[in-house]
C-alpha cells in the first residue's frame, strides 16, 4: 500500500455505486464523493435544433455530446449550463461548434432542458474569437450583489488561439461578454490558455465570490496551474513570480494520476480549513504514468491553500478523489476515459459535483457537507 496522506484504500460497488472509501487524516478534503446516478444525468438530444446567429443556419446544436458542465444554486434549484456540440464539422476532438445548453432541477439529478442553448458565438465583438469552435468548459459563480460570473473558454479553429472569457448575467439567460480575462494588449494578448475557477464563501448555502485581502481570486490553467486577483471579477491580473512569469502553484507528479498535468477544475471554495480547489488530473502515458489508472484518463483531485494566502499551498492529495469507472465514463469521444470536474454547488445539505465523462456526457457524485 502506498504511504499517502490521503489514501484511496478500496473502490467499492455497493447497489452501483462506485464510492472512494477516505481514511481520516485529511479533513479538510471534500468528501467521499458517491455517484448520485449510475447514467449520466445530461445526454445528447438529435431532435435539438437551434437557428446559429453566427451562421444564419438551423443547426442540431446539441446532436453529438453534452459534458463540462458548470453549476450554481438559484431560488432553491440547481441550474447546470453544460457545453453541447453539434453535428457540424469533422468527426474529431474539437472539430465541432461548442454553446452552453441550460438544464434545471429541484432534486440534483432530474433535469428539464431548455429547447435552445443559453450562450454561444453570435455576431458580436467576439466573433473573431469564437467563430468557428464556439464556447466550451464553463464554470459559474454568483457575486455578493446578485450577479453571476461565467468564465469560458474562447476558441477558434481559424486562428487556433483560445483564451478565457468572461461574461456576466442576471438571469443565467441574457449575457454580456467582455471578451479575454487578461485583455487583448500587453504581453498575454497572444497567449492560449483556458480553465478558470474563481474563489467562492459559502453564504446562505450558496457559493458566492470571496474576497481575501480586498481582492477577488482566481485559479487558472491546464498544464500548470496559475492564480489571478481582479477588483471587479472582469479584469484579471496574472501573479506573477520574480522571473515575470505566471507564478506556478501546481504541476504535473510523475508516478501520480496527474502525471500528465493537472488542470482547473470548478470554482474553488473557502471553509475553515482552508481553500479547497478540486482540480482535473490527467494521466500521462509510459513509464511516468500511475499504473492503477488508465493512461490518459482524467481523474478529480483536490489541494488545500491557506485562507489568507490563495497562492500558498498546505497539502494535496496523493490520489483521485473520483475516476472513471462506469462504462459511458470511459467510452465515447474520449475513449480513455474521464471525470472532469467543473460544477460544484450546496445543494440539500450536501455537495454536488457535476463533471463530463468522455467529452461526451454529463454526471453527478455527492459528498457529506463536512468540510465545510
Amino acid at each position: 500500500m502506498r504511504q499517502n496522506i490521503y489514501i484511496a484504500v478500496l473502490l467499492s460497488v455497493l447497489g452501483g455505486t462506485v464510492a472512494p472509501r477516505l481514511e481520516g487524516q485529511q479533513n479538510w478534503i471534500i468528501g467521499p464523493w458517491t455517484r448520485a446516478s449510475q447514467t449520466p444525468v445530461i445526454a445528447p438530444r438529435a431532435e435539438s435544433v437551434f437557428q446559429d446567429p453566427a451562421s444564419g443556419k438551423p443547426v442540431h446544436w446539441e446532436a453529438l455530446h453534452t459534458f463540462n458542465p458548470a453549476a450554481v444554486v438559484r431560488d432553491g434549484k440547481i441550474f447546470v449550463l453544460y457545453r453541447a456540440e453539434d453535428d457540424s464539422g469533422e468527426m474529431q476532438i474539437g472539430g465541432h461548434t461548442s454553446r452552453l445548453g441550460m438544464a434545471v432541477s429541484t432534486d440534483g439529478v432530474h433535469f428539464n432542458r431548455s429547447p435552445e442553448p443559453v450562450f454561444y458565438a453570435d455576431k458580436d465583438d467576439q466573433a473573431g474569437r469564437e467563430t468557428p469552435g464556439g464556447v466550451e468548459d464553463p464554470r459559474i459563480v454568483e457575486s455578493a450583489d446578485g450577479n453571476y460570473i461565467l468564465t469560458y473558454t474562447q476558441w477558434s479553429r481559424k486562428t487556433g488561439i483560445y483564451t478565457i472569457g468572461v461574461a456576466t448575467s442576471r438571469d443565467l439567460l441574457h449575457w454580456k461578454k467582455f471578451g479575454p480575462i487578461f485583455g487583448t494588449e500587453g504581453k498575454y494578448a497572444l497567449w492560449k490558455y483556458k480553465s478558470a475557477g474563481i474563489v467562492t464563501r459559502i453564504h446562505d448555502d450558496r457559493l458566492i465570490a470571496a474576497k481575501i485581502q480586498g481582492k477577488y481570486w482566481m485559479y487558472w490553467g491546464e498544464g500548470e496551474i496559475h492564480l489571478a486577483t481582479s477588483s471587479d471579477l472582469i479584469h484579471w491580473h496574472p501573479r506573477e513570480g520574480n522571473d515575470g512569469e505566471p507564478e506556478v502553484l501546481l504541476q504535473r507528479r510523475p508516478g501520480k494520476s496527474d502525471s500528465g498535468f493537472p488542470e482547473t477544475g470548478p470554482p474553488a471554495v473557502l471553509t475553515r480549513h482552508g481553500i479547497v480547489l478540486l482540480y482535473n488530473a490527467k494521466n500521462a502515458a509510459g513509464q511516468t504514468t500511475d499504473s492503477h489508472i488508465g493512461e490518459g484518463a482524467y481523474t478529480v483531485q483536490e489541494a488545500l491553500f491557506a485562507s489568507d494566502d490563495p497562492g500558498r499551498l498546505l497539502a494535496r492529495t496523493e490520489d483521485p478523489v473520483l475516476q472513471p469507472v462506469l462504462d459511458w465514463e470511459k467510452s465515447g469521444q474520449y475513449a480513455a476515459g474521464t471525470t472532469f470536474g467543473e460544477g460544484l454547488v450546496l445543494f440539500d445539505g450536501r455537495w454536488w459535483l457535476y463533471y463530463g465523462s468522455a467529452d461526451s456526457f454529463v454526471g453527478v457524485a455527492t459528498a457529506p457537507e463536512q468540510a465545510r
